[in-house]
């Protein structure tokens, strides 16, 4: 992983006032949030939350399911949330929790109300402007017993930043019998700095669905969210897709603990390196029975660069049942062969395995954004011709 200095980065006076209405923004700013999976002209979501650099300039629910504020203001409000703040990540975990933890900027306090299933999602962006900006922000969602919520989450760079730094700190609570699904889109610049650190809880026949996309250059990533299934019959589900072109150097992985009976996870990764360096982990940790967990990592190389993949079962107890199924290397030539004796030439049939290994179907884009992604994808797969 190549090294960071913080110092580089200015953490300090870049905040910018309230923008009532997310439209107004420049043009090429929203075309980059919307590649990030936030369409902000359409802004239909139960509510609606975007931090810029150093400040929260909006933050609006419109569920009375759902709570929405601003980090800073439910600290305030709930006298430091004593049940949820730092419970999960360690403040002084690394440097990098430590500098979110002495400065706080913003993100947001996700509740919802027990028993609410939240029909549309809860639309978030995260935005990098101002050059060399240094952004901390910590985010919390408590999904309440009972209850159901999806968010999307976009996080990008502004066209012209070459190059700044997001250190994101997210913590997750799923109650007993909720359902959580978190969509993270991914659009940073060439020389970013993304550093995440993310830690959930679920309780009793709770779901914590995950969906990552990572599709555009970035300069250095490293994260690897953990939940601990902790409830009987917890569920959680991670599906990342990811590509890593010249200059980007991404760490990425999952881990789910399954600490209680009946637990069961699953772990799919997607990594297609053009130039990069991506390294995927995976780690499944079985302390209870009966449990299940399967991983499967799975990377293309196609014009150079490096593919690693690191999987991991750790099981304590006899009776476990994990699994994981991982591999590296080129498109096989006997798929190729395949489409081939099907009628297409082999520019073709490369094109059409590239475009099914990078499929985002499942987690439910639509209109703007799907046509967005979709695009990003066919990029990607020119390239690789």
């Amino acid at each position: 992983m190549k090294d960071v200095k913080l110092s580089d980065y200015t953490f300090k006076g870049i905040e910018h006032g309230e923008i009532a209405d997310l439209r107004t923004l420049d043009a090429s700013d929203k075309n980059r949030i919307l590649y990030a999976g936030v369409d902000l002209d359409a802004c239909d979501g139960s509510a609606v939350f975007m931090h810029m650099d150093q400040s929260t300039v909006h933050c609006e629910s419109r569920d009375p399911g759902v709570e929405l504020l601003d980090i800073k203001v439910a600290m305030k409000r709930y006298d430091g949330l004593p049940e949820y703040a730092w419970k999960l990540v360690p403040a002084d975990k690394d440097e990098f929790t430590r500098n979110v933890a002495e400065n706080v900027h913003g993100g947001y306090f996700i509740r919802t109300k027990p028993g609410a299933k939240i029909a549309k999602p809860v639309q978030s962006c995260l935005f990098l402007k101002a050059e060399k900006a240094g952004q901390n922000v910590h985010n919390i969602v408590v999904v309440e017993e009972g209850s159901e919520l999806h968010i999307m989450t976009g996080c990008s760079t502004a066209h012209s930043t070459t190059s700044a730094a997001h250190l994101g700190i997210t913590e997750y609570y799923v109650k007993k019998g909720g359902k959580l699904t978190f969509t993270m889109i991914h659009n940073w610049g060439q020389n970013a700095t993304v550093r995440p650190r993310s830690v959930g809880v679920v309780e009793e026949g709770g779901v914590f669905q995950s969906n990552y996309v990572l599709l555009n250059p970035v300069g250095t990533l490293q994260m690897y969210p953990a939940i601990h299934l902790n409830g009987r019959g917890g569920v959680a589900r991670f599906n990342s897709v990811i590509v890593t072109p010249e200059g980007s150097h991404v760490d990425s992985g999952n881990r789910v603990i399954l600490n209680a009976p009946d637990t069961r996870c699953e772990i799919i990764s997607r990594t297609i390196t053009t130039g990069g360096v991506n390294i995927a982990r995976g780690h499944i940790a079985g302390h209870a029975v009966p449990c299940r967990g399967h991983l499967e990592c799975k990377g293309l190389i196609l014009g150079g660069g490096q593919s690693l993949a690191v999987p991991e079962l750790d099981a304590t107890v006899e009776g476990v049942e994990l699994s994981h199924e991982a591999a590296v290397g080129k498109i096989a030539q006997d798929e190729i062969e395949y489409l081939m004796a099907r009628g297409m030439d082999e520019a073709e049939a490369t094109s059409t395995i590239v475009r099914g290994f990078l499929n985002v179907d499942i987690m439910g884009l639509d209109g703007p954004l799907a046509k967005a992604i979709q695009e990003q994808v066919e990029k990607i797969d020119a390239n690789a011709m």
